[in-house]
């Protein structure tokens, strides 16, 4: 999200999570003011290889609940990033995913982070509109529950409602880039009608 009205009028739609990019080089960037929300929405700052004091400092500015991490941090970044934080912050650590992904490289994370999230591998660490073949989430051998990105819109309803009847511990479903006009700028109409078809499906 980028834009304070936007922000307003897809918060009023109730998503779970709502995300804010801190990376400099994406189109997303986000450096505005953030519009007071509903309290059940959570703000997600997203970070690509940033220092702890620049997540902290984002977490302080913008009172965010979770953290989303999209670089290559490791094991131990997030360890003492854990420590640091504030109560009640999660992290989320993604993972790029494509068919020769190896999902042993995701089992010392588990005790580092709250969320996992699969995103589709490709040019930019994240945001770029296609989703990635969910059959390799087969060989997910972790409980730790996870986020599924990647290019979802409403085309993807079906296959979501498919793999929701697995015993994949599927926490929740990222969607961006399918419901905007311009990077940041979210279609509401398009949002409410996923998010509508969504819970009445109750996935």
């Amino acid at each position: 999200m980028k834009y304070p009205e936007n922000i307003l009028e897809v918060g009023a739609l109730l998503p779970d999570y709502m995300g804010f990019i801190f990376w400099d080089k994406s189109a997303r960037y986000f450096d505005g003011t953030i519009p007071e929300l509903i309290k059940t929405v959570k703000k997600v700052g997203v970070f690509v290889d940033q220092s702890r004091e620049e997540i902290l400092e984002k977490i302080a500015k913008y009172n965010l609940q979770a953290v989303q991490l999209h670089g290559n941090e490791s094991v131990e970044f997030l360890s003492e990033l854990k420590q640091q934080l504030p109560k009640k912050v999660e992290i989320i650590k993604v993972f790029s995913a494509d068919e020769n992904f190896d999902f042993e490289v995701i089992k010392p994370f588990e005790a580092v982070s709250d969320y996992f999230l699969f995103d589709t591998k490709g040019k930019l660490p994240g945001g770029n509109g296609t989703t990635f073949d969910w059959t390799i989430l087969k060989k997910y051998n972790s409980k730790k529950p996870f986020f599924l990105s990647g290019g979802i819109g409403m085309n993807e309803l079906k296959a979501i409602e498919e793999i929701s009847k697995t015993n994949l511990p599927i926490y929740a479903v990222d969607v961006n880039s399918k419901f905007e006009i311009e990077p940041g700028l979210k279609n509401r109409n398009l949002f409410s009608n996923f998010k509508r078809k969504f819970d009445v499906a109750n996935f």
